[in-house]
């Protein structure tokens, strides 16, 4: 990413951010009219929260690794906090003027200034009681042990040879400043239990450089598959250094699949697994961009095509390609209630199974996480998929 770039994207957080915490600040700070000492003390823990949120990036990359690992998971958890109270408190909006008239119409007393501070009070310690709560929640969500989701897909030009082909999806790791070697472990550990037949990795497995991560993501090369680990870039390779994560994933023994198809030959039956560059990655880096039409040059109809594609958004030109079956991930499900629904703003499929035209695709929720290292009301997964074919279950 260029300078110009990554300046004016510094500048757009910088201020959403700003706005974000001044809203906070008024409604669960000014408005109540706290006594002094809780003013300032609410005051200055917001002030610290907004400074963090564009300086913590920055400041992981100097400080010792301890320090910065607690500076990020202090300034994490607080945007996920801020996001919490932030979609709290539009709800108060809402609930302001209804319970001021309800006051109102229960109470000959005039709305005078004291109860519009009692009704400022209330509503503040409404929200903040219960965005402290969530974000409990969505913290022991985001940390706990990542489960296992089986999800059979039938496929219609699968051959019974290849009946009950498992797949295991791992998706969006963020290996970085909060996820690292133990995570990695835990994943590597139950995958490698589910004797998968393949493993595919759908981008977005770092936050960082080779030289800040590569000891820990190499950790990945103990995945065990009877035909092999393959691998797709995600936008966030392309902000911490693709090429040089392609060229340190093939040496740890992940096949890196860049705009093209393989062969997989499993009792005497064939599946071709394609792979494309993320759907952002001409914007990033010269010599990459997703290319499908070349993944699928001269294909035998007569063999499916599972795609691994980062983005949902590529199935558009799947389906017009007859890919049997994209695996994608990036949208992490929307990690915290209701963000799954802004989510659909950007990409057709959020999570789950679903048909395009004559291509299924599944869109996983995600193997780790990024930004806050919170979920609410969906959870992680490493997902094992069982292909099946039409031509047994008829």
């Amino acid at each position: 990413m260029s300078v110009w770039r990554w300046l004016v994207f510094l500048v757009v957080v910088s201020l959403l951010s700003g706005g974000l915490h001044f809203f906070l600040w008024a409604r669960l700070v000014r408005d109540p009219k706290w006594p002094i000492a809780w003013t300032i003390a609410l005051t200055v823990l917001i002030f610290i929260g907004a400074l963090s949120f564009p300086l913590t990036p920055a400041l992981v990359r100097v400080l010792p690794k301890t320090l910065g690992s607690s500076l990020a998971w202090f300034s994490y958890t607080w945007t996920g906090l801020l996001f919490i109270w932030f979609v709290i408190l539009l709800f108060n909006e809402g609930l302001r003027p209804l319970v001021a008239l309800l006051l109102n119409k229960i109470s000959e007393t005039a709305f005078d200034a004291s109860r519009r501070a009692m009704l400022s009070r209330g509503l503040a310690g409404f929200a903040g009681l219960l965005g402290l709560g969530l974000g409990g929640v969505a913290l022991w969500e985001g940390t706990k042990p990542v489960r296992i989701k089986k999800v059979p897909i039938s496929l219609s030009r699968l051959s019974a040879d290849m009946h009950g082909f498992r797949i295991v999806q791992l998706t969006d790791i963020h290996v970085g400043p909060t996820i690292g070697l133990s995570f990695i472990e835990e994943i590597v550990d139950k995958s490698n239990r589910l004797q998968p037949d393949l493993v595919a990795i759908t981008g977005d497995l770092v936050d960082g450089s080779v030289e800040e991560l590569g000891p820990i993501v190499a950790r990945l090369s103990a995945l065990r598959a009877k035909h092999g680990v393959y691998f797709v870039t995600g936008n966030h390779e392309y902000y911490s250094g693709a090429s040089a994560w392609v060229r340190f994933l093939e040496t740890q023994g992940i096949r890196v699949l860049r705009n093209e198809r393989v062969r997989i030959e499993h009792q005497g039956a064939k599946l071709d697994i394609a792979g494309i560059d993320d759907f952002s990655a001409g914007q990033f880096t010269d010599g990459h961009k997703p290319d499908l039409k070349n993944a699928m040059h001269e294909r035998d109809p007569e063999v499916p095509v599972v795609l691994l594609a980062h983005q949902p958004r590529a199935v558009h030109e799947a389906a017009e390609l007859d890919v049997d079956l994209q695996l994608s991930g990036h949208t992490h499900g929307g990690q915290m209630i209701p963000f799954n629904y802004l989510v659909h703003l950007q990409q057709p499929y959020v999570s789950g199974l679903h048909k395009h035209g004559p291509t299924q695709i599944y869109v996983s929720s995600g193997t780790g996480y990024w930004g806050p290292p919170m979920r609410l009301g969906i959870p992680a997964e490493i997902t094992e998929i069982e292909l099946r074919s039409m031509s047994r279950m008829t």
